[in-house]
């Protein structure tokens, strides 16, 4: 019996957006995942765009072979990474979506809400407590000044 290796599994690297990895998490595929692939009668290894591209040029080989059966085989399997690729795209647009999402986020003005006018506000009017407040400031006496502190002698030594 043919041992594996931690981590892997049969049927040519898994289908759909994540992948299983060691530290028992799920990830998203990237576009540089390379794939194992066990096609109908060849083994294969790349990214998923390469085995598609391999897989759709098995297909029209076999076709013009005359060997249809083989030929719909290789069509299935490039149909398989073709789904993969279009998961990953999905999977970037909604990232790059999010991404900007967050940025405008970010850098949106912030609105300070002011309070609502009191009567007559609106107009360029000043309220009439701001305006007796304004008289008294100017009826009002000054403080005096403040003055440093004089600096005590040392008294006299004897």
């Amino acid at each position: 019996m043919k041992r594996m290796r931690r981590g892997h599994r049969h049927g040519g690297g898994g289908g759909g957006q994540f992948r299983h990895s060691g530290g028992g998490g799920q990830q998203p595929l990237n576009r540089n995942h390379v794939f194992d692939s066990n096609g109908p009668d060849v083994r294969l290894r790349g990214t998923a765009q390469q085995l598609f591209e391999k897989y759709l040029q098995l297909g029209r080989d076999a076709t013009s072979a005359g060997d249809r059966v083989a030929a719909e085989g290789y069509f299935q399997h490039a149909e398989h990474y073709f789904r993969i690729l279009g998961a990953m795209n999905a999977a970037q647009q909604q990232q790059q979506a999010q991404q900007q999402q967050d940025r405008r986020l970010r850098e949106a003005p912030v609105e300070i809400a002011l309070p609502e006018p009191v009567d007559g506000e609106a107009n360029g009017e000043i309220h009439p407590l701001e305006a007796e407040l304004a008289g008294e400031a100017e009826t009002l006496p000054l403080p005096p000044a403040r003055r440093p502190a004089a600096q005590a002698e040392d008294p006299p030594a004897q």
